[in-house]
């Protein structure tokens, strides 16, 4: 995860007018809970509620803790708990009570969880609120609910009641994902983050809601053929410059663009046009803006106190204290809700080298060791083991996926062997690599093959995606197209090239917005992608190419049915160094499945090229990233190759092939 710019602490602002809310279906009443010890009191809380929040175990509290429209005593209100044992006094203030700090004071539990709850009779969906806090020194404080569905629109930062209702129309998705999220599925990925995808043409500093997201996401998505979208994090977030990923409302879809239900429609579309949602989850840091989690009532309840683990001196952000049993339910619970509430297919765990190492970003004397001396963070790794175990247990039809950059063993292995229990990992090395191979230029790549070939020795040691995401086209790094050496046909020929080893190898594949038509400036969080540049040949050239990759990758079984299994993969030559010609094959379960690729990476068109072939037969030409559809030169094969009895590359049988410039060939037995 790239260096962001982190969150500023929030000022309290004009709150004395409601927000602006779009007409919804009246909320129904929850009649759940019981009474409390307290007479008369309402609660959501069980004895063993309170049990499994205070062991860390607890993984549905977005039912208990929040606000929530109730009947009690024949009177319909809200609810209201929140978690702040080193207060001496909580109340609620909103629109309802003029925000007044006296007039709706909550009620502590007997049971000394740290909880206090009220219920408040005649208010409902829609009402602003936040909790006035005062803690045992006297200090005062403003705070949102941790648990809050909805927000105010920033800079605004008051919570709002809001509740999770939603009559889902997706049911033919839910009943097949299984297979679509299968380990031995074709998942292909489309990273994007919504405020910037596309913005209002009328009003560029106008984002778009998520209807109207959906109305231009889904048929674009589906014409490309991508399998999977992940948003990049679109739980609220007050500070547009983190990107979404300095949370203060991980309950909540962002209030930028609607409402929860708003955010639900948009899944429902996406799944009922056969398209996952992969979600952005970042359980690693949280801002300190003065509406947040940091110093929540007035202690250190959220955060580690000791800054050595506590302070997170990158994004200048504060670390959960994933030791804390009750911060363990919160961030079990929160990975939970998303799956259940929200429909979403998996999450993509930002961050977890930075959660899993003690040293991560520190020097010497900054950090302290665990208590057998070494480095790893050994409450983080026992959490995310028990939240992947949780996942998969009530959510097996989904995928955990680790932006993990390290060499630590077994992230996408099950926990039973010893694993942390993510069923994806992303391949970082191979990014690395690669993107450092194709910004040289051609003529000197023949020194650096290994760059390349080097991935498959340590590419089945994990369940890898191979991610080409944000992190790579901002900050002066170029875009993805900015990066290829040479003029521009050259370039984008490079960038088709980059596309077409990518989907050829194993594991899974994602690809950042704007990249697959060639987005030629940075990414900006702030501004649209540049899609006007699809008028133009090779933009549109390069959107084509894309297409036609994802169309390979999902119809061809060799593509995908072994995507994590070296029985899937099979070097024929990498020794051309001359040339900086590579080749392989990819198998399927069925022989009569594989695909032979040949790459070349330098702009000479190689002629009857000849390359040891698995058996004897004619070998057809299936996709070629040189097609003139795509802005190539057309160098290709138009018509079936057959094998000839000459021993090459160690194998009986061999055939000629012309080799694009720049381009890549994928050939099949016919």
């Amino acid at each position: 995860m790239a260096k962001r710019k982190t969150s500023t602490p929030s000022t309290d602002t004009e709150r004395t007018v409601q927000p602006t809310l779009p007409e919804q279906p009246a909320s129904t009443p929850d009649t759940a809970g019981e009474a409390s010890q307290d007479a008369g009191i309402y609660s959501r809380f069980s004895d063993f509620d309170i049990h499994l929040f205070r062991s860390g175990k607890h993984q549905r509290l977005y039912e208990k803790f929040g606000a929530h429209v109730v009947d009690h005593n024949g009177v319909t209100g809200t609810y209201f708990a929140v978690w702040a044992p080193s207060a001496k006094y909580v109340a609620v203030i909103g629109n309802f009570n003029g925000w007044n700090k006296g007039s709706q004071p909550m009620n502590v539990r007997w049971d000394s969880s740290g909880i206090w709850e009220v219920f408040v009779p005649n208010i409902g969906r829609g009402e602003t609120y936040k909790y006035f806090i005062v803690n045992e020194n006297g200090r005062e404080l403003e705070k949102g609910d941790p648990y809050a569905h909805w927000w105010e629109v920033p800079p605004k930062t008051a919570s709002v009641v809001w509740d999770t209702y939603y009559e889902w129309q997706d049911q033919d998705w839910m009943g097949s994902r299984k297979e679509k999220n299968a380990l031995d599925a074709p998942i292909s990925v489309y990273e994007m983050h919504l405020s910037s995808w596309r913005r209002d043409p009328s009003n560029p500093d106008r984002e778009l809601t998520y209807g109207e997201i959906a109305d231009a996401l889904v048929p674009y998505l589906q014409d490309l053929g991508f399998t999977h979208v992940e948003f990049m994090p679109v739980m609220q977030y007050p500070y547009a410059p983190s990107w979404g990923y300095q949370i203060t409302g991980y309950f909540a879809p962002s209030s930028r663009f609607g409402t929860p239900q708003e955010f639900m429609k948009l899944i429902e579309r996406l799944h009922q046009a056969g398209i996952g949602v992969f979600l952005d989850w970042v359980p690693s840091h949280f801002p300190g803006d003065a509406h947040g989690l940091y110093e929540f009532d007035g202690s250190h309840l959220y955060e580690y106190p000791d800054p050595r683990k506590g302070y997170h001196p990158d994004w200048k952000s504060y670390i959960f204290n994933y030791s804390r049993p009750e911060v363990r339910s919160f961030l079990m619970s929160n990975a939970m809700f998303w799956l259940d509430r929200c429909h979403v297919d998996g999450l993509r765990v930002d961050a977890v080298a930075s959660m899993l190492y003690l040293d991560y970003s520190r020097k010497a004397g900054e950090w302290e060791p665990n208590m057998f001396g070494g480095r790893e963070n050994l409450e983080v790794i026992s959490l995310i083991k028990e939240i992947n175990e949780a996942i998969y247990k009530d959510f097996p039809d989904t995928q955990t996926i680790a932006e993990e950059s390290t060499a630590f063993p077994g992230v996408s292995r099950p926990v039973y062997t010893g694993g942390l229990g993510f069923g994806m990992k992303w391949m970082m090395g191979w990014m690395n690599d690669t993107l450092r191979y194709f910004e040289r230029d051609p003529a000197f790549r023949k020194f650096h093959q290994d760059e390349l070939t080097f991935s498959t020795v340590y590419a089945y040691t994990e369940n890898f995606m191979l991610p080409l995401s944000h992190d790579e086209v901002v900050y002066g790094k170029h875009s993805l197209v900015g990066k290829m050496p040479g003029d521009e046909w050259q370039r984008f020929a490079n960038l088709r090239l980059l596309f077409s080893y990518m989907f050829t190898h194993s594991g899974t594949k994602l690809v950042f917005m704007g990249g697959e038509f060639g987005q030629t400036a940075e990414w900006k969080f702030d501004t649209s992608l540049d899609w006007h540049l699809l008028q133009y040949a090779p933009h549109k050239g390069t959107l084509a190419c894309v297409k036609a990759l994802n169309s390979l990758y999902k119809t061809e079984p060799a593509m995908h049915e072994r995507n994590f299994s070296s029985d899937g993969f099979e070097w024929i030559d990498t020794s051309d160094r001359e040339n900086s010609v590579i080749s392989y094959l990819r198998k399927g379960n069925r022989p009569e499945d594989n695909l032979l690729i040949v790459l070349n990476m330098t702009p000479v068109p190689r002629t009857q090229y000849r390359i040891g072939v698995p058996a004897a037969g004619s070998y057809k030409e299936i996709f070629n990233s040189d097609a003139i559809e795509f802005y190539g030169s057309g160098v290709s094969n138009p018509t079936p190759i057959s094998s000839e009895a000459e021993l090459w590359h160690g194998r009986p049988q061999s055939i000629n092939v012309n080799i694009p410039p720049l381009g890549a060939v994928v050939l099949k037995m016919s």
